[in-house]
């Protein structure tokens, strides 16, 4: 059976930065630079998802579920934010809002939502046209 995938982007500006509180704040400087500083960028998330195309319709997914589902779960929760506050995971300290952390909660966000028959091959994250991440789960 032919495996297709569809991709599909979605934008939303926030601010984040870059700082350990176990860190003093010479060494979060040294480490990060003017990054621990809140900043912000207009982050553009491509999602791509795989599997077989519905020779009824020759669509591999519901477009409209698919931005649905985007909508809830990466561009409301994350658009207007500071990351450093808005995720849970960013917000204890336990991980910095980076774009490859922000990459994996993503997919974390997408993976058992994606409609249909479709399945979520990979979340790519950028913070600015020449900096991005890529998450494959």
């Amino acid at each position: 059976m032919a495996h297709t995938f569809l991709i599909r982007r979605v934008r939303f500006s926030a601010t984040h930065r870059y700082r350990r509180p176990d860190w003093s704040e010479e060494r979060n400087r040294r480490a990060f630079g003017s990054a621990v500083d809140a900043h912000g960028h207009d982050f553009e998330v491509e999602v791509v998802v795989g599997g077989p195309v519905d020779p009824e319709t020759g669509f591999l997914v519901d477009l409209a579920a698919l931005d649905e589902v985007l909508r809830a779960h990466v561009v409301d929760p994350l658009d207007q934010q500071d990351l450093t506050t808005a995720v849970p995971e960013f917000r204890s300290g336990g991980k910095l809002p980076t774009t490859e952390n922000l990459a994996f909660w993503i997919w974390e966000e997408l993976e058992s939502r994606i409609p249909g028959t479709a399945v979520l091959d990979r979340v790519r994250v950028f913070e600015s046209g020449d900096l991005g991440s890529e998450y494959r789960g």
